[in-house]
């Protein structure tokens, strides 16, 4: 069983991941309903201002945190190479890094600078936003599935 500080890093990061998992999981399972059902210009400008309000203290320490935490503990598990846990360990941190903050650079963070540049009234952002949502949300299931699997993977190897 993994012990010591490797403990403590291992469940810090089945909190980080497993926090993450739930707040992605808020999105793809009411959040994002509620705001496809406003009229556009209303979803518009509420998806920019729940945007700008996400790159805040709070949530970056959680995301940021949890992704910092993953390459710490890929590192760690690379140069000790535990007797237990090691497909796990680097299973979830590949998950994370991957599934998760790989998603939200390359296919949810694009999708909200696009939006962000749209005045929520023009006739251009009535036009973005039902594919807004589709594929933002489509995207926020990866990161939802990727960040629950890494949190398992992880409580797995410190079971």
């Amino acid at each position: 069983m993994i012990d010591g500080p490797y403990f403590v890093l291992t469940v810090l990061g089945v909190l980080g991941t497993g926090l993450v998992a739930g707040v992605f999981c808020a999105f793809s399972t009411f959040v994002m309903r509620g705001l496809a059902a406003l009229p556009p210009e209303q979803g518009v400008a509420a998806m920019q201002a729940v945007n700008r309000a996400a790159v805040r203290p709070a949530f970056m320490a959680v995301f940021l945190g949890s992704t910092a935490l993953a390459v710490v503990i890929a590192v760690v598990t690379f140069v000790l190479w535990p007797d237990e846990g090691t497909v796990e360990l680097l299973l979830g941190s590949a998950l994370h890094l991957f599934g998760s903050f790989g998603v939200t650079m390359s296919a949810n963070v694009p999708r909200n600078d696009a939006l962000a540049r749209l005045d929520p009234g023009a006739p251009e952002a009535a036009a973005y936003w039902p594919r807004y949502v589709r594929e933002w949300t489509a995207w926020n299931h990866i990161r939802t599935v990727a960040s629950g699997a890494a949190a398992v993977s992880y409580l797995l190897a410190v079971a």
